[in-house]
């Protein structure tokens, strides 16, 4: 089983190799640099080189894996230990957090998302639950970080075991407070977020900046502590694997899984297939796409869901496209998916372009959609296929 690591597992360009094939490397030995916006990618195993292209580093692994890493640097500029760790956001998006971090917000706050609002996943539950004081140490550090006077850690009320267990973590911290998100998706959005926390519309485009504050995702705040207090670089992820699996009813999490793992074996981890099924999504099952068994675990890979088949469909189909829910590229993938011909498309009517990519001007809050419904029957569609958001 190699282990195959894509150069580019966040926002911005590809990285550039540093290893060749045939070379022997260590777990936590950087293998890969950024060039201009990206992060640090490092070696999950002890192995050789076997390939390297311009879109991955394949390493096949030793047969005996030792529990140690390489290092990153010693160095008291926290903001360093985490651009060198390679530290982005874990929830999807990907943004390296050292450049997310550089904000001073004397008079503003730092927010720990905890929301887990995709359907399904629940490994950043688990973390608040079993180790909460991880969560409010990485609260201290942003802070301390950015000068901020206070932070949330932002969790839905219905999480009575997080939510306690925060409670205690965090009891004699000044300044860190426990606050509550809607249970409603998207609550994890980051301008659902500032709004239900500090009142503040954002517009599409705007970030947690305009509101004066800076918003990281329970997992991120994880890395951001490992880099800081273990010198450990980003080189596992956690993940939930759930749906048509022998242990899927409530999901089975996986703490620490090595970046570049075929997904497949955490299937068979999880019990195995329950026939029949379909699709392997990967991501939540708004924001997921395709995946396969061989598709590697990257550092923005938080679930791993298996289908029901998808149904077949002769009617002709309309897309609607969401940008909460699922956007034309992935419902084509279903409709596709379904054996069905695709006849209408268009956008929610809370969609507005912000720099040639569509936003929802008010993620939650959806608007009625009969007027763009009836545009798309006078094209011949007779079924709508559309993902949405709120409850």
């Amino acid at each position: 089983m190699n282990i195959v690591l894509p150069l580019r597992q966040h926002v911005g360009a590809p990285c550039q190799p540093k290893v060749s094939v045939g070379d022997v490397v260590k777990r936590g030995q950087l293998i890969a640099v950024p060039q201009g916006l990206g992060a640090n990618i490092h070696a999950s195993v002890h192995g050789k080189v076997q390939e390297v292209t311009d879109e991955v580093i394949v390493i096949s692994p030793q047969a005996d894996q030792p529990d140690e890493y390489v290092k990153i640097s010693a160095t008291d500029n926290m903001l360093e230990a985490i651009e060198e760790a390679g530290v982005v956001g874990a929830g999807g998006a990907g943004f390296p957090a050292h450049i997310k971090l550089k904000a001073e917000l004397p008079t503003g706050c730092v927010i720990i998302n905890g929301a887990e609002c995709e359907p399904l996943l629940a490994h950043n539950l688990l973390l608040m639950e079993d180790d909460p004081g991880v969560v409010v140490r990485g609260a201290k550090y942003m802070m301390e970080i950015t000068k901020a006077p206070k932070a949330y850690i932002a969790v839905k009320a219905k999480y009575k075991k997080a939510v306690r267990a925060l409670k205690r973590a965090a009891a004699l911290e000044k300044g860190i407070e426990i606050a509550y998100l809607p249970d409603i998706y998207p609550s994890g959005d980051e301008r659902v977020v500032v709004r239900e926390l500090l009142g503040v519309e954002l517009e599409p485009g705007q970030l947690p900046l305009e509101a004066d504050a800076v918003v990281q995702n329970v997992e991120t705040v994880k890395h951001i502590v490992n880099a800081i207090e273990k010198r450990k670089p980003f080189i596992d992820k956690d993940l939930t694997v759930a749906g048509r699996v022998k242990e899927g009813k409530k999901g089975k999490v996986f703490l620490d899984v090595p970046l570049g793992e075929p997904v497949g074996k955490y299937i068979e981890m999880a019990g195995g297939y329950v026939k029949p099924y379909g699709e392997i999504t990967l991501g939540g099952p708004f924001t997921g796409s395709a995946g396969k068994e061989d598709s590697p675990v990257v550092k923005t890979l938080g679930g791993v869901l298996v289908s029901m088949p998808f149904p077949q469909e002769s009617r002709k189909i309309g897309l609607l496209a969401c940008e909460c829910g699922a956007q034309e590229p992935r419902l084509r993938e279903i409709a596709e998916a379904m054996g069905a011909e695709v006849v209408a498309e268009e956008k929610c009517k809370r969609m507005v372009e912000v720099n040639g990519r569509y936003r929802c001007d008010k993620p939650g809050e959806c608007p009625g959609q009969a007027e763009t419904v009836m545009k798309m029957k006078k094209k011949g569609m007779q079924v709508l296929l559309t993902g949405s958001c709120g409850d």
